[in-house]
């Protein structure tokens, strides 16, 4: 009975509790069926509940210096705060409305919670204290994009992994913008393995991907930013196939049946004509008759059937038996037959919006629109009929969807978090094949019988250490049906290019040189070859003239918004205007744990007869920005609600190089900032121009680059990061 995920214990929404409540009175009341309400958890995620505790992700302290994003938690029973962990929202460009947009994940066997922050900081959090166990900086690491639309993607759990999606833009080959995947160690957040679909995809979106059993196999399904949906093997992340579905990104999650066919929705343009949005029944089955006896692919899926002019572009399709509920953005209710894809009986207004997904449990559909109207509904012959419909009152918006666990609802809203039950009622599950239950038998995976390998996984699979440290990987190899194997051959092959050695235990040395290096670990063995990339970064000081003609490798979202040109007769970096959807952007050079460190650096801004770019300096999580527009110098944390922010007016000139400088540094708890800008052919001013503090500090962070080069080129030189001490 426990609902430890987004879509609850099967991924698929629905759940074999019986027993729930067909009414409630929002307003309170005797018979209202509101056991509590929770104002602290009002936000729009989804909660998620298990072991006796029901968290989610909120805003903390909103309109006040200590602006927040919080995981919280709640006592199931009572609705009172057991714990929250509190962090904050840095450099990012959405808005307070959209904090909290992800959902958790939680594994109730270990008691812990995984959650993705609005600025892309994941973390493990031990579920019963509410400590962090381990994070990792998605933006800074690894140049996941967190933007004004908020779109962040929810954690999924398989074995030993938490896979996690996002569109960034990384260092070298990874550079270009994509839709990637990342699967991390649940235990420790090692990067397992990484897995990018097609570059410079349309929209960031937020597509929880499914796991199932097909044909034997388990199967990863989810919906990219290019407007394809993937399916991929969640141990090694290797692609099976991709169909495309939309010229847009997917939002949505599909729903899978026992039979190995998928359905899934989109509310954008179609791959071929001009109809806006459809539901899709793809044929996922990965044997067909060219499959070999070891079961590997051998037919790519077929898409049956595609119902357009359905814009089902937020609520996931709800799969129930051979009926498939669908609900577009307009909250028009639709039911489909799962065969024929045809529509039964007349489609449903559930009010003007739809975010939120729809619940199948005791029997009934429930729902509830963005403007807060509730439904509690019933299949029919001819599609659904309604039991019982109310309207929230004022500012109770529902951004997330209601779940079910031991007996009680839990409806998310914006005016607090609802729990709605009947405490006389024993909770109770329907039996499976019962006729409230959802009626589903997932298949089991085969067993391993094929023993030749087919793919390899070095991990770590991507890395940042110091010259010198040791690292040791770990090799496995996996059948074609992404089974590991027991034994590796002994043909193994190891060599590295770049900066290190390694011996045949896989035990890697980072070379001692001071300089930023990169080195690629590769392993071969059985015809398959794996590989891991490191970033090797040297202790602070660090200096960057770009002398060599390159763009530092080891960078985060550099080379592929940054071009080296000779300017004044020397090279120097320029941010370029020509970068599709990035010519605003952050770029990051090294590790997330450090702090009280000084950035500098030489720049200018392209003269010529359009507006002056934004360029500035990050340290510890805070931004430098030279404002081109406003003629403004700015010392912030996060753009869109500015928090934290301090201003003065600074009148500055295209074609002319100045020196920015960016001091970060803790006091007493406090982070004290200071910036200053002049001529870089003058003297530095002994005194720094503005000054500010946060009470409520960013700790630490990777220093690195500001730039919004939508109006003018921006030219860099000589970065410098400096130890204050």
């Amino acid at each position: 009975m426990d609902w430890p995920a987004w879509r609850g214990p099967h991924q698929d929404g629905t759940s074999r509790e019986i027993g729930l409540i067909d009414r409630f009175d929002p307003r309170g009341g005797p018979q209202s069926n509101v056991l509590w309400k929770s104002e602290a958890a009002a936000g729009i995620s989804t909660p998620i509940a298990f072991n006796g505790r029901v968290m989610t992700i909120v805003r903390d302290s909103p309109g006040t210096i200590r602006d927040a994003e919080k995981v919280i938690c709640l006592d199931a029973e009572t609705g009172e705060v057991v714990w929250e962990n509190i962090y904050n929202v840095f450099l990012s460009d959405l808005p307070a409305e959209r904090v909290g947009w992800s959902n958790l994940c939680g594994d109730p066997s270990t008691n812990r919670v995984y959650a993705l922050g609005a600025c892309c900081l994941l973390q493990c959090i031990d579920a019963e204290t509410g400590e962090t166990q381990w994070a990792r900086s998605l933006s800074e690491e690894f140049g996941m994009l967190s933007t004004y639309g908020g779109r962040t993607n929810t954690p999924v759990l398989f074995e030993n992994l938490v896979i996690i999606s996002g569109v960034t833009t990384g260092w070298d080959e990874t550079a270009r913008p994509a839709h990637r995947f990342y699967a991390f160690d649940r235990f420790n957040g090692q990067l397992v393995w990484v897995t990018g679909t097609r570059p410079l995809p349309e929209d960031t979106t937020y597509s929880t991907p499914v796991i199932r059993n097909i044909d034997g196999q388990p199967v990863l399904i989810a919906g990219s930013g290019d407007g394809s949906l993937y399916a991929m093997q969640p141990r090694t992340g290797k692609i099976l196939w991709s169909v495309p579905l939309s010229r847009r990104g997917i939002n949505t999650s599909p729903a899978v049946d026992d039979s190995g066919h998928i359905y899934a929705g989109h509310g954008e343009e179609n791959p071929r004509g001009t109809a806006m949005g459809a539901i899709v029944r793809i044929d996922a089955h990965l044997k067909g008759e060219n499959a070999d006896e070891t079961g590997a692919p051998g037919a790519e899926p077929l898409e049956r059937w595609r119902t357009e002019e359905l814009m089902v572009g937020k609520s996931s399709p709800l799969l129930v038996r051979d009926r498939l509920y669908v609900v577009e953005d307009s909250s028009r209710l639709h039911v489909l037959d799962v065969v024929t894809g045809q529509q039964i009986g007349e489609p449903m207004k559930l009010g003007t919006a739809m975010r939120g997904s729809l619940l199948y449990a005791d029997g009934k559909i429930f729902a509830c629109t963005s403007s807060g109207v509730f439904h509690i509904l019933r299949p029919s012959d001819s599609g659904v009929e309604s039991l019982f419909k109310v309207r929230l009152p004022r500012g109770h918006e529902v951004g997330g969807s209601p779940i079910v666990s031991h007996g009680r609802l839990y409806l998310p809203t914006t005016g607090g978090l609802f729990c709605l039950g009947n405490a006389s009622i024993q909770p109770q599950l329907a039996g499976e094949d019962s006729p409230e239950a959802p009626n589903r038998h997932e298949q089991p995976e085969g067993p391993v019988k094929d023993l030749a390998i087919a793919t390899l996984r070095l991990v770590p699979a991507e890395a940042l250490i110091r010259p010198g440290d040791p690292m040791k990987f770990q090799l496995t190899a996996f059948n074609a049906a992404g089974q590991p194997l027991a034994e590796l051959p002994a043909d193994l092959h190891v060599e590295v290019s770049g900066g290190g050695s390694i011996d045949n235990e896989l035990n890697f040395t980072a070379d001692a040189s001071s300089g930023h290096q990169a080195a690629t670990v590769t392993v071969s063995a059985g015809g398959q070859t794996a590989a891991s990339r490191l970033r090797i970064i040297p202790p602070l000081p660090w200096s960057f003239d770009f002398s060599d003609g390159e763009v530092p490798v080891t960078w985060i979202g550099a080379r592929y918004r940054h071009e080296i040109k000779k300017v004044d007769g020397k090279f120097a970096m320029v941010k370029i205007t020509t970068i599709p959807k990035g010519t605003r952007s952050q770029t990051w050079f090294g590790p997330t744990d450090l702090h009280d460190y000084t950035v500098t650096a030489d720049m200018m801004a392209q003269s010529g007869p359009n507006k002056l770019p934004d360029m500035g300096l990050i340290a510890q999580r805070y931004t430098l920005d030279l404002m081109g527009e406003s003629q403004q110098l700015q010392i912030r944390t996060w753009t869109a609600q500015l928090r934290m922010a301090q201003s003065i007016s600074l009148a500055w000139q295209p074609g002319v190089w100045y020196t920015l400088k960016f001091q970060a540094s803790t006091v007493d708890g406090t982070s004290v900032l200071r910036g200053k800008v002049w001529p870089r052919d003058e003297p530095e001013p002994e005194v720094w121009m503005l000054t500010a503090t946060d009470p409520s500090p960013n700790l630490q962070g990777s220093p690195g680059l500001f730039g919004n080069a939508t109006n003018a080129e921006i030219t860099i030189d000589h970065v410098r990061v400096e130890s204050n001490e």
